[in-house]
C-alpha cells in the first residue's frame, strides 16, 4: 500500500470590499487559488464571487464549497480535513481579509496542525492590521478585543476597562462593532473616554472612500464626525 502525502492547507485572504485584486493582492495568491478545487469558506455566496472575479479556470459550479462558520461545531472540524487527509490541497477563504484572523479558521489550522497538515498563509489584506500600521499609536504593542458589547451600561464599563489598561501598558486598544451599532459605539467611546486619549477611527480599509483618521478625544468632539453606518469600522484606543 503505498502512503499518502498529505494535502496543504492554504489560508486564501480576499478583498475587504469591492477593491481591485491587483491593488491588494499579490499574483501568487490568484495563481494558487487557480490551482485548487476544493474550498473551505465562511461564506459560500461571497466565495463563488470571490473565484469569479479572480477568473478561475475551473466551472464554479464543479468546485467544491465546504463551510466554516461561526455555527461550525468542534465536532464537525474533522470532517473539513478529509480531503487533505487524502492528498489534495484546499483552500481556506474568509468573508473578508484573512483568515484566520478574527475568523473561525484558527480552530481548523489548530486541529490541521495536530493532524501534521501543513498551514500555509499567504500574503493579503488585513484590516486590523492596516488599521494599526496608519493609526500612528502604538504599534510594538497592541491588543485586538474583538466585538464589543451591545448592552450599553455594559459597554461603557468596557471602555472605561479598556482606557485603564491602555494607559497602564501603554498599549494599543483594538475592537470592532456590527456595523450597524457604530455610530453608538462611537458616541459612547467620546462620552466615556478621557479627553486626551487617542482615539483611531479606520473605515472601509483598502476602498476608494478609505477613512482613517487619529485624534485626542477632545479634537474629536469638537470635529464632524464620520458617517460609519452600516460600514466596516476599526477602533484603536491609546490612553
Amino acid at each position: 500500500m503505498t502512503d499518502i502525502t498529505l494535502g496543504m492547507l492554504y489560508f486564501i485572504p480576499v478583498t475587504l470590499g469591492d477593491d481591485r485584486i491587483a491593488n491588494v493582492l499579490p499574483p501568487e495568491v490568484i495563481s494558487i487559488a487557480h490551482q485548487l478545487d476544493t474550498f473551505i469558506v465562511e461564506n459560500e455566496k461571497t466565495a463563488r464571487h470571490f473565484l469569479s472575479v479572480i477568473q478561475h479556470p475551473k466551472p464554479i459550479r464543479e468546485i467544491v464549497f465546504k463551510t466554516l462558520n461561526e455555527h461550525t461545531s468542534d465536532k464537525e472540524l474533522p470532517a473539513l480535513l478529509n480531503a487533505l487527509i487524502a492528498g489534495k490541497n484546499v483552500g481556506l477563504m474568509s468573508e473578508a481579509g484573512c483568515p484566520g484572523i478574527a475568523d473561525p479558521g484558527a480552530k481548523l489550522a489548530a486541529l490541521a496542525h495536530q493532524k501534521n497538515i501543513r498551514v500555509v498563509p499567504l500574503v493579503g489584506p488585513s484590516s486590523i492590521l492596516l488599521s494599526v500600521m496608519a493609526s500612528g499609536l502604538n504599534g510594538q504593542r497592541f491588543t485586538f478585543l474583538g466585538y464589543i458589547p451591545s448592552e450599553k451600561a455594559i459597554r461603557i464599563n468596557q471602555l472605561k476597562s479598556i482606557e485603564k489598561q491602555s494607559k497602564t501598558h501603554h498599549e494599543t486598544q483594538i475592537f470592532i462593532e456590527t456595523p450597524y451599532r457604530n455610530q453608538h459605539l462611537l458616541e459612547d467611546i467620546l462620552n466615556t473616554c478621557n479627553g486626551e486619549t487617542e482615539l483611531c477611527i479606520a473605515c472601509n480599509i483598502s476602498l476608494q472612500d478609505e477613512y482613517i483618521v487619529t485624534k485626542r478625544i477632545k479634537n474629536w468632539k469638537q470635529s464632524t464626525l464620520p458617517d460609519l453606518h452600516k460600514k466596516p469600522s476599526i477602533f484603536l484606543l491609546l490612553a
